[in-house]
């Protein structure tokens, strides 16, 4: 396993990683596929930071952070995303995923970071717990989907 920075020769197969993700679970709340053109701009372009974690010459997983909210007073503090593909799951990728995005951080003077994480997804909550976030707080029914309202668990980490 293999955890780099992502180029934009990358954008087609994160956009079918997240594209499973956005058809098949409610890990995420949005409905609306990504566009491989969209994210290789995305990828190229400041400020968001995309990594891909490979096995076997194939991406298998994709994480990327950018600014919590917009403002110099949030320019140390971010928000970051994290999908594996179906077949990936399990297997550490996520992990390795996250520390590359952490140290990356760490290493830019980012003080925090912050992940938005399901309620649906309780396999994701226990990642987090087990990777020394600390649960903040519970939006409830705050996304809604498949006619389901969905609680956001937000979850942060001081770097």
């Amino acid at each position: 396993m293999t955890v780099r920075r992502a180029g934009v020769g990358d954008a087609e197969a994160i956009a079918a990683i997240w594209n499973e993700v956005i058809r098949e679970t409610l890990a995420t709340f949005t409905t609306e596929e990504k566009d491989p053109a969209v994210l290789a701009e995305q990828i190229t372009g400041a400020p968001q930071r995309w990594h891909v974690a490979e096995r076997d010459g194939r991406v298998q997983g994709f994480a990327c952070y950018f600014q919590f909210r917009g403002g110099p007073g949030y320019a140390r503090t971010m928000e970051y995303t994290i999908h594996l593909g179906a077949a990936a799951r399990g297997a550490g990728l996520g992990r390795a995923l996250l520390r590359a995005v952490e140290a990356e951080a760490r290493a830019e003077g980012v003080h925090t970071l912050y992940g938005g994480v399901s309620g649906a997804n309780p396999q994701a909550q226990v990642f987090h717990e087990r990777m020394g976030f600390a649960r903040l707080a519970v939006l409830p029914e705050v996304g809604r989907k498949w006619d389901r309202w969905i609680d956001l668990h937000l979850f942060q980490k001081f770097l």
